[in-house]
């Protein structure tokens, strides 16, 4: 009886999978600038001619891109799942930013479940120190970072979930549900009460993951999602009676 040989995979070969990996889990991520070559192929413990082919092929894939004199990165376009034009159409219709409220229902129940069952202590850790953040801004009333903060907070959920496709689907909707968070804020902070409970929610939901309980993470999702969803709708019921009674004064004088 005969036997093939087996053949040994190539090292830069090995490097490769060893990176897209670090990308895939989100290890690496897009826009990240990755160790000088010198510092990778220590950290490998390979040589710098097999780190080398190993970049240049994930470069040729379009997964890591090479910037003269300046080091190679993560390919920012990575998560690009929706093209400019497309978010700025649904920024710019009502039913759009509804609709991603409930989309975001699905995707965040989700992650919040999987984090409640899979997050680690570093994952916990992080999670916390974002939450800290938040809270920092929250105290400060510093609008914008509390947004950055707040979008970040839900990320760092996805992220425990330890699964790569809803992560990058999170990541993908960055923008556009950076600029949704943004939009039902301004709407809802100005209302007296509804600051302070939605930074609560954002803490029965970190609890939740923290306790390991999946089902109590996932309602607390929802339970945050369903009071933004209904305060953002009062809030545009009010604005269009706010409306029709100054059209109703203007035509009266």
């Amino acid at each position: 009886m005969s036997f093939k040989r087996v053949k040994q995979p190539k090292i830069s070969d090995v490097i490769m999978d060893e990176l897209e990996s670090m990308i895939l889990e989100g290890s690496l991520k897009p826009g990240q600038k990755l160790l000088s070559e010198r510092a990778l192929a220590l950290q490998f413990d390979v040589s710098r001619p097999s780190l080398r082919e190993a970049v240049q092929k994930l470069v040729a894939k379009g997964l890591l891109t090479s910037r003269q004199g300046g080091g190679t990165y993560v390919s920012e376009t990575l998560d690009a799942g929706y093209a400019d034009p497309l978010l700025t159409l649904f920024s710019s219709h009502p039913e759009a930013q509804s609709d991603l409220l409930e989309f975001r229902h699905a995707l965040e129940g989700v992650a919040a479940y999987y984090a409640a069952l899979r997050s680690t202590e570093a994952d916990r850790k992080s999670i916390r120190k974002i939450y800290d953040e938040l809270a920092l801004h929250h105290e400060s009333k510093s609008f914008v970072e509390e947004v950055r903060a707040d979008v970040e907070f839900h990320l760092r959920i996805a992220e425990a979930s330890h699964n790569v496709v809803l992560l990058h689907t999170m990541r993908a909707l960055l923008g556009l549900v950076e600029k949704n968070i943004m939009n039902n804020l301004e709407s809802i902070y100005p209302q007296r009460g509804h600051r302070s409970k939605i930074h609560g929610q954002h803490k029965v939901l970190m609890e939740a993951v923290f306790d390991g309980n999946p089902e109590l993470a996932r309602q607390a999702a929802h339970t945050h999602l369903a009071y933004v969803e209904e305060v953002v709708s009062d809030y545009g019921k009010e604005a269009a009676r706010q409306e029709r009674s100054h059209r109703r004064s203007e035509l009266n004088k």
